[in-house]
This record gives structure tokens, sequence and C-alpha cells, in this order.
């Protein structure tokens, strides 16, 4: 089947790839066809890296793992979902007996098997199937390009969750790419009266004062910490959400944190970061850090259906399939405004 593979390093091409082994359906598997699948910054990172960490491309490898489309097929075993329902599609399988996933903590599950990091193969192909049990049918208001989105909004959910929000709660949310609006949307759906937004792109803080009680703060001109001191009467945010994976701001975590704070860590840092452990501690601060997600996505897709959360304005530029290479070429250069970047597949 025509995909999209990841060669080597910075060489991408759309070509037949045979994938039998995970093409096999189960009895609790369903086969999907692809419609919407988002790209996202860890696909692009293995375009132009080459890998992530411990998880290093040596072998061509398909991208893509923020995706929706339909079942088409389903296992002797599967109830629930039948050929037809449109769906989306949490990417990480963990081993069911796993000590992490028996309890509950399936996404830091050593032997999770997650869409495009090696050596598993991402989406962006025509088919794929899935267990029916990490598939989520979707309503009819919810498009296939948010239902692509669900994936992307876990994380911010999840974050949220592991924050506790309160009820009036104010937040700070560092950077405003993808991950950082759906963390902001996730901050305000839980309850937080008010969400700072900080970034050095404009187009993104104009989008992000756009989606609801957010004040977005240009940290190339202003002072991030007397901008939020001067907001809060001197007090600070009682949440701080580290998304911009930047190590400058990782390290300033603290200063704009109110006494009994949280701090939440959601970009991914490709080194060590200093760290003040004295000055978490003059506010016995709460530190919490996201890997991925659990439990979240039936709550991303009620969300979307009901309006509590809408992802839309998101969605920044859509391409075909066929012109994948030149989309990932585009996300890789990191346009100014651009946030999420789909494929479409033909249907």
């Amino acid at each position: 089947m025509k995909s999209l593979v990841l060669e080597e390093k910075m060489k991408l091409s759309l070509r037949d790839f045979p994938i039998e082994k995970e093409e096999v359906l189960g009895p609790h598997d369903v086969r999907i066809k692809l419609h919407t699948v988002g790209i996202c910054g860890s696909d692009v990172h293995y375009y132009t890296h080459g890998g992530i960490g411990v998880f290093q491309v040596k072998a061509p490898m398909i991208l893509g793992h923020e995706a929706s489309g339909i079942v088409i097929e389903k296992g002797s075993a599967v109830t629930g979902l039948e050929p037809g329902d449109r769906v989306c599609m949490e990417p990480g399988i963990p081993d069911p007996l796993s000590r992490a996933t028996r309890l509950g903590l399936y996404n830091v599950d050593p032997a999770v098997r997650f869409w495009a990091t090696p050596p598993v193969h991402g989406v962006l192909r025509p088919t794929v199937v899935h267990p029916a049990a990490f598939t989520f049918k979707i309503p009819d208001n919810v498009s296939f390009a948010e239902a692509a989105m669900v994936e992307p909004l876990a994380v911010g959910v999840h974050a949220a969750t592991k924050a506790q929000v309160k009820p009036g709660d104010i937040a700070l949310v560092i950077g405003a790419g993808p991950i950082g609006l759906v963390t902001a949307l996730s901050a305000l759906a839980a309850g937080c009266a008010r969400v700072f937004v900080s970034d050095v792109d404009d187009t993104k803080l104009e989008l992000a004062a756009s989606l609801g009680a957010v004040t977005p703060i240009n940290v190339a001109r202003q002072d991030l910490v007397q901008e939020i001191h001067k907001a809060t009467d001197g007090w600070g945010v009682e949440i701080v959400f580290e998304c911009s994976g930047s190590p400058k701001a990782a390290e300033g975590v603290f200063d704009p944190l109110c006494p009994a704070g949280r701090v939440v860590f959601i970009g991914s840092q490709t080194h060590d970061i200093h760290y003040s452990v004295g000055k978490a501690m003059v506010r016995e601060a709460r530190v919490e850090h996201v890997f991925r997600y659990a439990h979240v996505f039936p709550r991303c897709v009620a969300m979307l259906a009901s309006g509590a959360i809408d992802v839309r304005p998101l969605i920044t530029r859509k391409f075909a399939f066929d012109d994948s290479v030149e989309a990932f070429e585009i996300a890789a250069s990191a346009p100014k405004g651009e946030v999420k970047m789909q494929i479409e597949l033909p249907q």
C-alpha cells in the first residue's frame, strides 16, 4: 500500500510499503480506512533528526499517529463498533499484562507500542488494523479533522487532570504551539478563570487570545514574570504548564508561580535543565510530568461533541496525501502562525 515513508534522516518518500504483519485482523481488532492524519512535532523531529532520545529510526518507517477514519471490517469478538462507523484511534497499545497497565498507568508501560515510534509504523497509509479497545466512535457533529485532533488534545486534558485544576484557578501556558494551545483549551474547560499564554510568535498569540479567557504575552518584548505579577497583584499563577520544550523557559517555571502552586512539564527537553529546588521549596510547589496520556480519549470526544472545547481554530492548513512530502518540508521549516497541519487521504 502507498505510504509516507521516512527512509532516513531528511529523506521521505511516497511508495508502496508492505506491512503484512500489522494488517492481520485479530478477533478483537478493527480495520480502519484512514481519512485525516495530523502532522505532529514528533513526526517532524524524526524527519529532521532521525530520532528522539532512545527512539532512533534504524529502518524505513511510516510516519503519522494523530488520526481519524472509518471502520471497514471488524474482528469476530468486537462489539460496539461496526463497519461504517467514524472513529478516532488512541495510537499507543500497551501490554495488557504489564504491571503498569494493571495499575492503570498504561501510558508509561515500557512495552507500549506507539504508532510512528521506532520500530512501530505509523498511519500515513490507506488502512490500519487496530484494537477495538483503543478505537473510539465519533458522533456525527464531530468532523474527521476535529477527530484527528483528539490525540494532541488528549495531552492537554491529561495535563489539566495532573494539575488538579480547581474552578477559578489562573494558569500560565508557556508555548503557543499545538500542545500549548490544546492545554490552554483544556485548562479553561477544566475550570480555569484565566489562562496566560506566552510565546514569541504574534500570530499564534493572536490565535490563543481568540480561544476564550486567554491573555497573550510575547516574551520577545514583554517580561513574563512582571506581566504575571502585575496581573495577579504580585501573587502569581496557581498552575504553570511548560509546553515549549525550551530549556530557558523550563528553568524559570517557578518565578511566576504562586505559593503552593503546581507545575506541569509537558514540552520535551532534549537535554538536562537547571532546576531550582530552592525556588520550588519556598513555594512548596508540586511538580508533575506528562508522558502522552491515559484514560482521556472518551472525555476528549465528549467535549468536542458538546462544544465544551473547539479545536477547529487550531487547524491552520490541510494537504492532500500526494503532497505529504511537501507538507513535512513546510512543517519542518516552522512557518510563523502555523499551528496544526493535517493530511487528508483519498476516499
